[in-house]
C-alpha cells in the first residue's frame, strides 16, 4: 500500500541490551495476537523493526494521526502489559537512544517519483 497525503510515517530508534537481543528478537517472532489487533485498531500500518545486530533497533510505521494512534493504543490493557514485558530489554543509558527518538524523513521514493511523473518524467 502506498502512502497517501494523509499517511504519516513514524521512524524511531531504540537500544536493546546486547546480552538480551536474542531473547528480544525471539519475543517478536510471535507477538501476542491481541496486541497486533489493538495496533491495527489504532490505525498503525506497515510496522517494521530492524536490528543492526548490536542492540540498536530502527523502527518504522505508518498511521494517519500518530498522537491519536498512540493515545488509543496506550489506553489498552494489552499495551500496558506488552510495554511492561519489553521494558526489561531496553538499554536507556545512552543519550539520544532512548524511547522513541524523532527522526526527520529526508528522502521518500514514492513522493519523489510521483512528483517527477507529474512533471513529465516517463522513465
Amino acid at each position: 500500500m502506498s502512502a497517501d497525503a494523509q499517511t504519516r510515517r513514524v521512524a524511531f530508534q531504540l537500544r536493546v541490551k546486547p546480552d538480551r537481543l536474542d531473547e528480544y528478537l525471539d519475543r517478536h517472532t510471535a507477538v501476542w495476537p491481541e496486541f497486533l489487533a489493538e495496533m491495527e485498531a489504532a490505525g498503525v500500518r506497515n510496522y517494521s523493526i530492524f536490528s543492526r545486530g548490536d542492540g540498536v533497533l530502527f523502527g518504522y510505521y505508518e498511521c494517519d494521526d500518530p498522537a491519536a494512534s498512540q493515545a488509543q493504543l496506550t489506553a489498552t490493557d494489552v499495551d500496558a502489559r506488552w510495554q511492561a514485558e519489553m521494558e526489561e530489554f531496553f538499554d536507556r543509558s545512552q543519550a539520544g537512544v532512548e524511547g522513541f527518538t524523532d527522526l526527520v524523513e529526508v528522502f521518500n521514493l514514492d513522493a519523489q517519483l510521483s512528483r517527477a511523473r507529474a512533471e513529465g518524467f516517463t522513465g
